[in-house]
């Protein structure tokens, strides 16, 4: 039963699709039907703060053990916590254009998420951009503790310094503040759940895809040597 997180998350993604589609929620005044979407915008997000965490864990750790573990567990995090960037950010677009009226309208958070992202895809091309393995892994680690040290700030504490339109920022209630009932908690919480779960297990899959490819290549190598 090693694998019993994974059975885990598949019926907390099942429930929190048909939950989130289909039980009552809150009728509210702009939202109405669109605060379903509470359920898979924010859990994403919530999945992606977690995963970047995990990826500056690891980045700390391979400078103190540059061990080919850390440095793959770093990078994979920050792989699928762009993916779910991405879905946060899409996602994120089609509420504002049935809230906001536009699925792009310049907000504070939305373009500290856009600025994030784009923080995460140069860490990507960094690592791409060296040949050597042990220099790959070093300056992308020291990038990835500086990045995160600019995402937080960047995402909790400058929105909500000026207006904006977001929930919880530039003086706006969150939420719970206003809205978060029962009806919602009976799901929101689980998805949270269900999808940082789903961030783990994309993770660790690729993780070993990377840890196969080593062993390849270092089998490679040794042919190459032996002849």
């Amino acid at each position: 039963m090693k694998h019993w997180w994974k059975i885990l998350a598949v019926v907390l993604l099942i429930y929190t699709v048909i939950g989130g589609l289909l039980f009552d929620v809150p009728r509210l005044n702009i939202l109405n039907e669109t605060v379903r979407n509470l359920h898979f915008h924010v859990p994403m997000w919530f999945g992606m703060q977690i995963l970047l965490t995990v990826s500056v864990v690891f980045s700390v750790r391979y400078l103190r053990n540059p061990t080919l573990r850390n440095d793959f567990w770093a990078v994979e995090s920050a792989n699928t916590a762009l993916m779910f960037g991405v879905l946060g950010i899409i996602t994120g677009m089609i509420w504002a254009n049935f809230t906001w009226g536009s699925p792009w309208s310049g907000d504070p958070k939305q373009n500290a998420a856009a600025i994030a992202i784009l923080m995460y895809f140069a860490y990507l091309l960094l690592r791409n951009s060296f040949e050597d393995r042990q220099q790959k892994g070093r300056i992308s680690a020291v990038y990835n503790i500086f990045a995160f040290a600019t995402y937080v700030p960047l995402i909790y504490i400058l929105p909500r310094l000026t207006d904006s339109l977001h929930p919880g920022n530039g003086g706006n209630p969150g939420f719970n503040a206003y809205d978060m009932d029962s009806k919602l908690r009976v799901v929101f919480y689980i998805a949270v759940i269900g999808w940082t779960l789903l961030g783990v297990w994309i993770t660790t899959l690729r993780i070993r895809m990377k840890v196969v490819e080593e062993k390849m290549m270092e089998k490679q190598m040794q042919k190459i040597e032996n002849k």
